[in-house]
């Protein structure tokens, strides 16, 4: 693993501390610009030193920096951006008998923080940039709990210029966020709630933090969940490779890709797309906002890419066996171009503060929690069989994806399942069952607590525009 790190500090006796934790591989953690802000931020404090932790260094219980165990710091700040991480951070204090003070953010903490109440001493909702040191020491700041229930947002700047550049999950490259949040209105996707406003970096400050990281790296990586959303996506692109960088965006929506954008990515061997369903109909019920041609178009467009990768959902309100059927056609027509296709496929988790919020498991709310699970694992077997003929793909977990949908939409009794590996038959078997099945409108969500700043009216009406365009009755 090697590392230019231009945040290394040297510890003395007058430091205090502190370990930031990604409770996952350090390939993702690297990339994870949130948390290399934590750490410079806290470094940049002549009171306190940061050291990382992930767990395939050391297991998780010694950093990266010295190889200091992780019960010699005073407090632990994890970061949780998938819900499974959870378990890889209970690990982590448990056999590495931290005894300091905890706290938990990230994305997941964002999203529900109710089944983590339990596990560390305090959570933080929102985005923590410029109030790391008033999270440390405790102080009543926007965001963390149980002080305030309300979302912090920030704005993005250009403060943290520098940067840790690795051979990360894009290659060794300049990370960039060029924006945060979506404009977009997918019905499954949390990220518009959770970090809303979308706010974009200008041109010239993407620029100018790609200059001063020059000699790291020939690879700028652009991360935003919709870069070709950003107002000047193109500019950017232009300038980038005029200074000579290789760029590689997160992700790229088809309907945007267009001949000048393609030359302009011309050394991109594999073009990601997300046409999330197969068939018009229930793309316009997660309301995706693309159709085949648009995906088809972007496949011609891209002549010198090698593969096309593809990210399918299944467990979609209305879906029947046709509308899986049509997965399987627009991939065989994408394979027939040529091209090397792999296809990654998920069941859907009905996410909280999303308009699929009250859907169950399995996305048919006419059934109980066994019979979705079933006709779930039945789906997967049938499109395993059909897509293995003609790509490489990859069809995630049913129990997987069900203990997700637990720990995204649990609240405090779930932390008291968090003590060893929860399982599909744990918690069937338990009262964590119902976090599966499909939910009234006048139920009350644990999330529900937390001052998001939307309105859950609005979601309710996405939600029945969807069902009746799923032509989907609810009981």
């Amino acid at each position: 693993m090697k590392e230019f790190n231009p945040f290394l500090k040297k510890f003395s006796k007058k430091h205090r501390r502190v370990a930031v934790v990604y409770p996952n591989r350090y390939v993702g953690g690297i990339t994870n610009l949130g948390l290399q802000r934590i750490y410079f931020e806290i470094n940049s404090n002549e009171d306190y030193i940061a050291e990382r932790f992930y767990t395939d260094v050391f297991e998780g219980l010694r950093s990266v920096e010295s190889g200091a165990y992780i019960n010699n710091f005073f407090i632990a700040l994890f970061s949780l951006q998938y819900e499974e991480d959870i378990f890889n951070a209970v690990k982590i204090l448990k056999k590495g008998k931290f005894r300091g003070k905890t706290i938990a953010g990230g994305a997941c903490v964002i999203q529900n923080p109710f089944p983590f109440v339990g596990i560390f001493d305090r959570l933080f909702i929102g985005e923590v940039e410029n109030a790391v040191t008033d999270v440390i020491e405790d102080r009543h700041v926007e965001g963390l709990m149980p002080y305030s229930m309300k979302r912090r947002v920030v704005e993005l700047d250009s403060e943290m210029r520098a940067q840790i550049v690795s051979d990360n999950a894009y290659g060794r490259s300049i990370l960039i966020e060029i924006g945060r949040g979506c404009p977009r209105g997918c019905r499954f996707c949390i990220v518009r709630q959770i970090y809303s406003p979308a706010r974009w970096r200008s041109a010239d400050e993407i620029v100018s933090i790609a200059e001063a990281n020059r000699d790291l790296a020939e690879k700028v990586a652009i991360i935003s969940p919709s870069p070709t959303d950003h107002p000047e996506f193109k500019d950017v692109l232009h300038r980038l490779k005029d200074l000579g960088f290789h760029v590689s965006p997160s992700s790229l929506r088809a309907d945007k890709f267009d001949e000048e954008m393609a030359e302009l990515l011309s050394d991109v061997r594999t073009l990601t797309l997300a046409p999330e369903a197969g068939s018009e109909k229930l793309r316009e019920v997660v309301n995706k906002g693309i159709d085949e041609e648009d995906i088809l178009s972007a496949v011609e467009i891209a002549k010198d890419v090698e593969r096309i990768k593809l990210y399918f959902m299944f467990g979609l309100p209305g879906e029947s066996y046709d509308d899986l059927n049509e997965i399987i056609r627009l991939v065989e027509k994408i394979k027939n171009t040529g091209k090397r296709v792999s296809v990654s496929i998920n069941p859907l988790v009905p996410k909280p503060h999303t308009p699929f919020q009250w859907l169950p498991y399995g996305g048919d709310p006419s059934k109980n929690v066994l019979d979705s699970i079933e006709e779930m694992r039945r789906k997967r077997k049938y499109l395993i069989s059909k897509l293995r003929k003609i790509a490489d793909v990859d069809v995630e977990s049913i129990e997987k994806f069900a203990i997700q949908t637990v720990l995204s939409r649990g609240d405090e009794r779930v932390g008291k399942y968090l003590d060893r590996k929860l399982t599909l038959s744990r918690i069937i078997k338990s009262e964590l069952a119902e976090f599966l099945d499909h939910h009234p409108f006048d139920r009350e969500f644990p999330w529900d607590r937390i001052n998001m700043g939307y309105r859950k009216s609005r979601l309710r009406r996405e939600f029945e525009k969807a069902m009746e365009t799923a032509e989907v009755e609810l009981p």
